[in-house]
């Protein structure tokens, strides 16, 4: 877990593009090791700076020899940091120390047998044999001077190499995510073996320096706290309100566009468990209107992050003046939302980061900002926060404005609330919720024929979206029974009315996003 302005040595991930770099930093906290992402572009910065420990280049889309391609100095070569690349990575490093490249014959997209050849530091106590994921035009043909070959596949005669001397080492295949069955174990060996770091960081190290940088940055002033009731907001609120008592106002905002009975739920859980007042804003009616017409996205996203600025500045005007407003963004939810740390494109706009407008008023405090969601509940049982709040799914912030495709009307919200929570009233009845990491409906903005009483109906087609992952930035369809899936689509079906449809998704992030908007 990461608390910027802090320090400890770390290892910071270069990004040159890939969707998956940010997994790479993921990994790293896996194991404790404190990390962050930076632009390729801010190689002399890090190069410079006393407290990284090592550098990992990412993969990335370009081919090496493209004009324009993204590069590095040679002075990072001669920087004596350990060095790990990944992919692009791996190009760029051979390329510049003397190597050769090109094309491989087939572009390698997918699983892959890796032999190891020398058991260096990577692969210490590894199999011999093992799965990796491949994702590559270009391939190294030729070593620069000093290098070793560490693997091999069918494909690739140098799918790893070392320079252990210099602390290079760089690999072909993505190492990062899950498909790499021994992965993680790598990442750590660069960590602990080429980068010597034995500095863990805690979710307990997390609270008491999140706490003291809160308090440092809104001294006296009055904190306007931002709730959903999910566990994000929740941890931030405890936080927040561990740094500043009660110069917190904590102001739950129903956005009309919630799960059914969701705001009743959420504002007994956080009376019961904050023990500060909430208030509630009741503003449904400003959304829908607001969002009459547009079927956008983007458009949604933007809509519902300036009416959750607009209605908490006039909800709290005579309760002022405030200084702050806090919020539970999480790094993923920056990364897809901006492409701040290199050439990498914007996944989607997040309601709370490029939704909000630019004169929001208020400064922000985000104490969660650099984390991933497994990290947040970690930090949820450091700060004492019951189990039943720390499991409960992710929720987006737009709500069901971004699971209802096509227009939200007041209807249409009301047809998706049923049917919601039928699906996760018989996940939950059936043990499986617990199993899964999101799960949720989609209304579809398509209708089908159907045959109800003997009768041709036109109805509407709702999607079941349940996925198992454990921080959002990959993601795989949850294997759900199929019998418990006949029985969501048999009760929504004939409790729902104008629905005569229930299909299933079964793909994968990535390529698919887990929200369908």
């Amino acid at each position: 877990m990461t608390a910027p302005g802090h320090d400890h040595p770390k290892i910071v991930v270069l990004d040159f593009g890939s969707q998956v770099s940010m997994l790479i930093a993921r990994r790293l906290r896996e194991v404790q090791v404190f990390s962050e992402m930076r632009p390729y572009t801010a190689w002399r910065e890090v190069l410079a700076d006393p407290l990284v420990a090592g550098i990992v280049l990412s993969g990335g889309p370009a081919s090496v020899s493209d004009p324009g391609a993204p590069d590095v100095g040679a002075e990072l070569w001669r920087g004596g940091k350990p060095l790990l690349g990944i992919c692009y990575g791996m190009q760029l490093m051979c390329h510049a120390l003397g190597g050769r490249l090109a094309p491989a014959a087939n572009r390698e997209y997918g699983h892959a047998e890796l032999e190891v050849l020398e058991p260096d530091a990577l692969f210490a106590g590894q199999p011999a044999r093992q799965p990796v994921w491949m994702s590559h035009g270009d391939r190294v043909d030729a070593l620069p001077p000093g290098f070793q070959a560490l693997a091999r596949t069918a494909e690739i005669p140098y799918a790893a190499a070392a320079d252990p001397a210099r602390g290079f080492y760089c690999v072909q295949f993505h190492p990062e995510v899950a498909h790499t069955r021994h992965g993680l174990a790598m990442i750590e060996a660069f960590a602990r073996r080429a980068c010597r770091l034995e500095d863990r960081w805690t979710a307990a190290a997390f609270v008491a320096e999140a706490v003291a940088e809160i308090r440092d940055q809104v001294g006296r002033e009055r904190v306007l706290c931002a709730v959903s009731g999910g566990v994000d907001s929740t941890v931030m609120a405890t936080l927040v309100d561990r740094a500043v008592g009660d110069r917190l106002h904590a102001v739950y905002v129903d956005n009309g566009v919630m799960r059914l009975g969701e705001s009743d739920q959420v504002q007994r859980d956080l009376d019961s468990f904050l023990q500060r007042p909430i208030q509630r804003v009741d503003a449904g009616a400003v959304f829908l209107a607001r969002l009459a017409g547009v079927t956008a996205p983007e458009r949604k996203r933007k809509i519902i992050g300036e009416t959750f600025i607009d209605v908490f500045t006039e909800s709290t005007r005579e309760r002022g003046p405030f200084g702050f407003l806090a919020q539970g963004t999480l790094y993923p939810d920056r990364i897809e939302s901006h492409s701040i740390h290199g050439p990498s494109s914007v996944i989607k706009t997040h309601h709370n980061v490029g939704g909000l407008p630019e004169r929001l008023g208020f400064a922000l405090v985000e104490p969660l900002r650099d984390l991933f969601k497994d990290e947040v509940r970690r930090v949820g049982r450091e700060l004492g926060i019951p189990a039943s709040l720390l499991g409960r799914h992710p929720f987006p912030g737009p709500g069901l404005a971004v699971r209802i495709l096509g227009e939200v009307t007041a209807a249409r919200v009301s047809l998706l609330q049923r049917a919601d929570h039928i699906f996760i009233e018989e996940l939950r009845r059936s043990g499986q919720y617990d199993a899964i990491w999101q799960a949720g409906a989609i209304l579809l903005p398509v209708q089908s024929v159907g045959v109800m009483g003997d009768q041709r109906t036109y109805e509407n087609a709702v999607a079941l979206r349940a996925v198992t992952s454990l921080d959002g930035m990959t993601a795989d369809w949850a294997r759900i029974p199929p019998d418990l899936l006949a029985r969501v689509s048999n009760r929504i079906i004939n409790e729902v009315p104008g629905v005569n449809r229930v299909v299933y998704d079964v793909s994968s992030k990535p390529p698919s996003t887990i929200e369908w908007e």
